[in-house]
């Protein structure tokens, strides 16, 4: 990238002297911001960047979702606050048979919804009965297909529920069977997928199998977790207050949290200097350097298990042809966008699998080469773009994502000749089009659910509900499902790798860089301590003033 003319230097300078004059002088002001009464009450407040869709946890599809659902409800199994290892929720203890397939878990007794009724073992029957019901068309279902029989339940195979190795023994014991041995099992537990929900009060308020169905709203809202429901003002604020019958109530420090869906990257960073905000999303790439330098007590910059890449829709011309997608992928700079753009301790990526993940060694995917770039194009009859129409780029409202595709935009039009159109829209709507098909190429990222390199690969199944590239291959699902039977752990891995060797280079998708979580802490805030899924059980933090 070109580099930028003295006067801007100048404003940047100005810009970095103005937030330390700002960030002291609201230490110093009289009147009591949200922080510092937050401080005092026990109330967190914090960004989550787009506003969620729903508050039912079987329907959660984004990050922002599942960081409410977690304040919100329990599953069997919860997550240290330290290393994310499973530590007893719903369930106090568990037994695990010598082959890895049966899981009998023991359910406390003084497990309560907020409307005071037991959570049983049928609550999670019939709860994950829900979500791998067809009709109810979620998004995540498919994390169950763990479970003996739950694939074919959930494709409409059988109607037989019996069949699904899930069984409620008694009141608190439920007896689960797998499909294969899964030692990431447990961990995958505490994803809200697995959580359970009052099934009751679903079906008093509609359809349990459909969308829709609003019982996840103030007033009529009952969940198992360390918090629930007070209000939820869409686009300006959701309030959890502590719940007095959940079983752990007395370790809870926090009274309530204030989530803040703020689109608006600069303006949460406004929000957080002016003393709104406890935690704020992300921050602001154009900030990351001011903030090092001028205010580093307020910067975190922590591992994360995320991987930014694009979707490119094998359903839309010209991506149907893998030399486009090839010659796509090999003319992005990846090493430019993570020295002079990103400034977080990013890293270039040409997999979509972080490394350091149980010893597993992504595949190489294709590289950065420009010539290699333009000679796969022409092969493919557009030499110099020639030929091609323009081609949209579809990403979420972001500043932060608006920087990242100009880069990659202008890149594609240096090494290629391609004229690439910059198309953003909303969180909500970006979902839609990605769903529907209604794209060319898609800046994506995933975030793993369990600290395992199926997390990221079980993404590119035929049948996978998070695919939505239109790419299918027999093969790469056979190694998956040889991978998930195997024995031996090393054996294991290869298939993994093979899998991934195989999709890398059908090029479906287009790796860009392993990302870290960038954001804004006040000190005030105890217990968040970096995780590789930033994941902070709430019940475990708390305030200081």
């Amino acid at each position: 990238m070109h580099a930028m003319p003295h006067p801007r230097r100048a404003r940047a300078s100005w810009g970095r002297a103005c937030l330390a004059l700002v960030l002291l002088l609201a230490g110093c002001t009289k009147r009591e911001t949200s922080v510092q009464s937050g401080n005092r009450e026990q109330v967190l407040h914090r960004g989550i960047g787009s506003e969620v869709s729903d508050l039912d946890p079987q329907l959660a599809a984004t990050i922002a979702e599942g960081d409410v659902a977690s304040a919100l409800f329990e599953g069997l199994v919860a997550e240290d606050p330290m290393d994310l290892h499973p530590v007893p929720g719903v369930a106090e203890s568990w037994e695990i048979s010598p082959d890895q397939l049966t899981y009998l878990f023991h359910l406390r007794a003084g497990a309560r919804w907020s409307n005071g009724a037991p959570v049983t073992a049928q609550d999670f029957v019939a709860s994950w009965r829900r979500i791998l019901t067809p009709s109810l068309g979620a998004s995540n279902a498919d994390l169950l297909h763990l479970l003996q029989g739950a694939e074919a339940f959930h494709k409409g195979l059988t109607r037989d529920f019996s069949e699904v190795g899930v069984t409620a023994v008694d009141a608190h014991t439920l007896r689960v069977r797998l499909e294969h041995p899964a030692p990431y099992f447990l961990s995958l537990l505490s994803n809200a997928a697995w959580m359970p929900v009052p099934l009751g009060v679903v079906t008093a308020a509609g359809s349990a199998h459909e969308r829709g169905n609003r019982w996840a709203r103030a007033g009529t809202f009952v969940g198992n977790g360390p918090f629930s429901l007070k209000s939820w003002e869409p686009n300006q604020r959701i309030i959890v207050e502590k719940s007095w019958t959940y079983w752990d109530a007395a370790k809870v420090k926090l009274t309530a949290i204030h989530f803040y869906p703020i689109d608006s990257i600069d303006a949460e960073e406004r929000a957080f200097r002016s003393g709104q905000l406890h935690i704020t999303y992300v921050l602001p790439l154009t900030k990351v350097d001011a903030y090092r330098r001028e205010a580093p007590q307020f910067l975190r910059i922590d591992p994360y298990l995320n991987t930014y890449f694009f979707r490119l829709n094998l359903r839309r011309p010209p991506f149907g042809d893998d030399r486009v997608r090839r010659a796509l992928s090999q003319a992005v700079d990846r090493a430019a966008i993570v020295e002079k753009i990103l400034h977080g301790g990013q890293r270039a990526a040409t997999a979509i699998t972080p490394p350091g993940l149980a010893g597993y060694v992504p595949a190489a995917g294709l590289p950065t080469d420009f010539d290699a770039a333009r000679r796969l194009l022409a092969a493919a009859g557009f030499s110099g773009g020639k030929g091609l129409p323009p081609i949209e780029l579809l990403y979420n409202t972001s500043d932060n994502h608006h920087t990242l595709a100009e880069a990659v935009q202008e890149m594609w039009r240096r090494e290629l000749g391609l004229e690439v159109r910059l198309v953003n829209q909303e969180f909500k709507g970006v979902l839609n089009e990605r769903r529907t098909g209604n794209y060319q190429i898609l800046l994506s990222d995933w975030v793993g659910d369990y600290l395992d390199p199926l997390t990221f690969l079980d993404l590119w199944r035929t049948d996978s509900g998070n695919n939505h590239t239109g790419w299918s291959n027999p093969a790469y699902d056979s190694l998956l499902f040889a991978a998930a039977r195997a024995t031996d752990s090393a054996a294991r891995l290869t298939q993994l790798r093979q899998a991934e060797a195989l999709m890398l280079a059908a090029a479906p998708i287009i790796p860009l860089y392993y990302n870290t979580h960038v954001f804004l802490l006040q000190s005030s805030v105890k217990g968040w301590h970096p995780t590789l899924l930033d994941h902070h059980p709430y019940k475990h933090v708390w305030l200081e003033e």
